[in-house]
């Protein structure tokens, strides 16, 4: 079934349209979240975190901006995250919320041109490269999994991974980058 097809149907029925699209993309979901919460009670739990947050956003969803994989693997990585972070939380049994964010306005104008730069400098990376890249510090998949699924020795991936670092830190200004 086509993004398309599975839009229409989502539009149609709600209920049916979801039951299609976590039939087509639940192994991608699960793939996304695996990677970030190894528990796999932690992880199913996420994934019915998914699948509500889906229900809720799906009228956010932008063809224009981006596919609906790339959408579905971004609100499962964010949700995931997001998991992952209040379960450290509740292990540490911090009982106070993290501190606001007390950035002068020009700081966060300089964090967003970072982000930017470092945008910029992962577009040019080779297509090899900047899926490593992603896997690594986006999906937080661990080395092995990623040599595993690349086809490359662990010991490779870590020293692409090291290289790849190095290149980036030379592009952004150094080591302060």
């Amino acid at each position: 079934m086509t993004d398309t097809d599975l839009l229409a149907r989502l539009a149609a029925d709600r209920a049916d349209g979801m039951e299609a699209l976590l039939r087509q993309y639940g192994p991608l979901l699960r793939y996304v979240i695996g990677g970030i919460l190894r528990d796999s009670l932690d992880a199913e739990d996420c994934l019915s975190e998914v699948s509500l947050a889906l229900w809720q956003k799906l009228d956010s969803y932008d063809a224009a901006r981006g596919s609906l994989s790339t959408w579905l693997t971004a609100v499962a990585r964010n949700t995931a995250l997001n998991h992952w972070k209040a379960r450290r939380r509740r292990d540490s049994h911090a009982a106070e919320a993290e501190p606001a964010s007390s950035d002068t306005p020009e700081q966060a104008v300089l964090r967003r041109e970072r982000a930017e730069q470092l945008k910029t400098a992962i577009a040019r990376l080779s297509d090899r490269d900047r899926q490593l890249f992603y896997r690594k510090y986006y999906y937080l998949q661990s080395t092995a999994q990623i040599a595993a699924e690349m086809g490359m020795t662990e010991r490779a991936a870590e020293g692409r991974l090291y290289r790849l670092r190095q290149r980036l830190r030379q592009e952004l200004g150094g080591d302060d980058a």
